[in-house]
C-alpha cells in the first residue's frame, strides 16, 4: 500500500532535494502517522506465537528485577507479594533468609585477640632470652678456685669495676679522662648478698691490707703455696685475674663467692648513656682534675662521662677511697633502680640498647645465668630502695698505708649473711 501523501511520485526520474533540476526546492516530507493496526507485530520465534500461558512464556516486561539477584529474591520476606517476587504495599524490608550478616561475636574475637598477644609475647620472651644468653661473656672459671668455704643462705656476687679500656678509641680515653694504662686492674670491688632477711652491698677498698693464699694459677694449672705476703686487694687481680680475687676475698672474709660479674670503663659508661643518663642526688659538690670530675649540690643526671668521673673520684676527698666506695654504692644502686623500672623493661627502644651495651662489656663466670644476673641487679635496686644495707668492709686501722679489716665485725658480718640474717654491724 501507497503511505505517502497524495501528489508524491515513486518515480525515480522525479528528483528532490539537493541537486535536483527542479527550480523549486523540494519541501518537507511529512511522515504519516501510524495508524493502529498499520505496523505488524514484532513477534520472537518460540515466545509471542505461543499462546500467553503457555510454559516459558515471557512478555518482555521488566517487573524490576535487579540484575545478579535471583528472581524471587529481592523484597522476599514476611509482607511480600505473591510468588515471593516483590514486597506488598507498605511491607518493610526484610533480608532473604540465611543473606543476613551474622552479629559479631564479641567475646569469641577477645578469646583469639588475648591468645595472639599471649603468642606473641611468649615468642619475644624466648627470643630475647636465647639472644641475650648466646651475648654473655662467660669467662671466669670459679671451678679452680680451691679451699672455698661453706655454702650459705643467701646469693652472694662479686661485683668488679675494672679499668679495662677495651674498645676504646683514643678519643674516648681522652674524653673519658683514663689514661692509657698497658692491662687491667681493679677500680672497685664489693660484695652484694642477696638474701631473704634484706640485701647488704660491701664496699671492699682496693687498698685493703690482705693476705695472698695458696691458689691454682688460671693459666698455667700450677699451685703457688702461700707465703703469709700481705698486699693491697687489688694487686690479686693484678697478679692473676679473677679466679685469685675470688681466692683472696674468699680466704680473707670466710665467705664464699657464688657469682662474679666485671665491667670496664667503656661498658659501663655506654650502659648508662643508653640508658638516656642516671638521676642522683649529690650531697656535696666536687671537683677533681684526675677523674675530670666537676659537680655541683643537688640533684641531677649524669651522663656516661660524668657517671664514670663520678665513681673514679678519690682525691677529691679526705676519706679517700672509703668516700669513692660510698659514692659507687650510691651510683651503681641508683643505675640498678632505673634499670628495672618499668619505663625501661617494658619499652624496647630502651631495654634492648641497655642490655646489649651491659652484655658487650660484661664479664662473668661460666655458671652466671640471665636470671642469676637479673637477681644481681633487682638486689641492687632493693638496696637503693631502702630494702637492705649498704655499707664498707669494717676497718680497724692500717698497716703501711693500707686499710687493715676489723676481724671480729668481719666475721660477725659473714655469720650472719650465712645465716640469712639481717645484717646488723657497721661499717666504716
Amino acid at each position: 500500500m501507497n503511505d505517502w501523501p497524495e501528489g508524491r511520485s515513486h518515480d525515480r526520474n522525479a528528483r528532490y532535494g539537493r541537486g535536483s533540476a527542479d527550480a523549486q526546492p523540494e519541501g518537507a516530507r511529512v511522515m504519516p502517522h501510524v495508524r493502529p493496526g498499520s505496523v505488524p507485530p514484532q513477534q520472537r520465534p518460540g515466545y509471542d506465537d505461543a499462546p500467553r500461558n503457555a510454559p516459558g512464556f515471557d512478555s518482555g516486561y521488566n517487573t524490576g528485577q535487579v540484575y545478579g539477584m535471583p528472581r524471587g529474591a529481592q523484597g522476599a520476606g514476611p509482607g511480600a507479594g505473591p510468588g515471593g517476587g516483590g514486597r506488598g504495599p507498605g511491607a518493610p524490608y526484610a533480608p532473604p533468609p540465611g543473606g543476613a550478616r551474622p552479629a559479631p561475636n564479641w567475646g569469641r574475637r577477645v578469646k583469639v585477640g588475648a591468645i595472639t598477644v599471649a603468642v606473641v609475647v611468649l615468642a619475644t620472651t624466648i627470643g630475647t632470652y636465647f639472644w641475650a644468653d648466646g651475648r654473655m661473656r662467660r669467662e671466669v672459671d670459679l671451678s679452680k678456685v680451691i679451699e672455698r668455704p661453706q655454702e650459705g643462705d643467701c646469693t652472694t656476687y662479686l661485683i668488679v669495676g675494672s679499668d679495662s679500656r677495651e674498645g676504646m678509641t683514643a678519643e674516648d680515653k681522652k674524653r673519658l679522662h683514663t689514661g692509657s694504662a698497658d692491662g687491667k686492674r681493679t677500680d672497685s670491688m664489693m660484695i652484694l648478698a642477696a638474701c631473704g632477711s634484706g640485701n647488704t652491698m660491701i664496699s671492699l677498698p682496693r687498698d685493703s691490707d690482705v693476705e695472698i693464699p695458696t691458689f691454682v694459677g688460671s693459666q698455667s694449672g700450677k699451685t703457688f703455696k702461700g707465703s703469709g705476703r700481705r698486699v693491697k686487694l687489688n694487686a690479686a687481680y693484678a697478679e692473676d685475674g679473677p679466679e685469685l680475687l675470688v681466692r683472696t676475698v674468699e680466704h680473707n672474709t670466710g665467705l664464699r663467692i657464688d657469682h662474679y660479674a666485671e665491667i670496664g670503663f667503656a661498658g659501663f659508661a655506654n650502659i648508662v648513656d643508653a640508658l638516656g643518663g642516671v638521676e642522683i642526688t649529690i650531697d656535696k659538690g666536687f671537683k677533681d682534675k684526675k677523674s675530670g670530675a666537676d659537680f655541683q649540690a643537688g640533684k641531677q643526671t649524669l651522663d656516661g662521662e660524668q657517671a664514670l668521673a663520678f665513681v673514679r673520684t678519690r682525691y677529691a676527698f679526705a676519706e679517700s677511697d672509703l668516700a669513692r666506695t660510698k659514692n659507687q654504692q650510691k651510683f651503681l644502686a641508683a643505675l640498678a633502680g632505673q634499670a628495672a623500672t618499668p619505663g625501661t623493661v617494658l619499652n624496647p627502644f630502651a631495654f634492648y640498647p641497655t642490655l646489649g651495651a651491659g652484655l658487650d662489656t660484661l664479664i662473668v663466670d661460666k655458671d652466671m645465668s640471665l636470671f642469676d644476673l637479673a637477681e644481681m641487679f633487682f638486689a641492687m635496686k632493693g638496696v637503693n630502695g631502702g630494702d637492705g644495707t649498704s655499707m664498707n668492709m669494717p676497718v680497724s686501722g692500717s698497716r703501711g698505708g693500707n686499710l687493715v679489716w676489723d676481724k671480729a665485725k668481719v666475721r660477725e658480718l659473714v655469720r650472719q649473711i650465712q645465716n640469712d640474717e639481717k645484717v646488723t654491724v657497721t661499717g666504716n
